[in-house]
């Protein structure tokens, strides 16, 4: 999925303050405690599956067979599991739900070999990540403001809720 809202981009603590400053122009409570939030948020250490949906081991998940179709019906986009998974359906449910947990938007796997993982941004093939297998850990950045270098990486949904966003809708 492609995300165009640049509200929702990854960017840097100084330039989420200003910007911040520049619209609201005073600081409550709320508005410290969303900054606190923030730059927390970018501390978090990388994992792979920030990035794409794995399983508890850290190990990348298939996409299911026609994923995009079945999540796309609005009684799967709920959390709640009142379908039951005897349906067959337990593969997609375990899929979207690591997929929920993924802090950034349109990443695939371009690459999984036997000791690296290796990512690229769907929307820019030159935002590319190398994950080592062995400790899960990634080879170039270290942690999430260490990716405020690239122009465009998008926040999703459950990241912005970590830092205290809320997305309209």
């Amino acid at each position: 999925m492609m995300v165009t809202d640049a509200s929702h981009k990854l960017i840097p603590m100084t330039t989420f303050v200003i910007e911040y400053y520049s619209n609201e122009g005073y600081a409550d409570l709320q508005t410290l405690n969303l900054m606190n939030n923030y730059a927390n948020f970018l501390k978090h250490p990388l994992t792979l599956g920030m990035f794409v949906p794995v399983d508890a081991d850290g190990n990348v998940l298939k996409e299911p067979k026609n994923y995009t179709s079945w999540n796309s019906l609005e009684h799967n986009k709920k959390k709640t599991n009142n379908i039951s998974d005897s349906m067959g359906f337990e593969e997609y449910r375990i899929y979207q739900k690591a997929e929920q947990k993924c802090f950034f938007e349109g990443f695939t796997v371009a690459y999984n070999g036997y000791s690296v993982v290796r990512i690229v941004a769907s929307y820019d093939e030159s935002i590319e990540l190398s994950f080592n297998k062995t400790d899960l850990k990634p080879q170039t950045f270290k942690d999430v403001e260490s990716l405020t270098v690239f122009d465009e990486i998008y926040l999703s949904a459950t990241a912005l809720k970590t830092i205290g966003i809320h997305k309209n809708k």
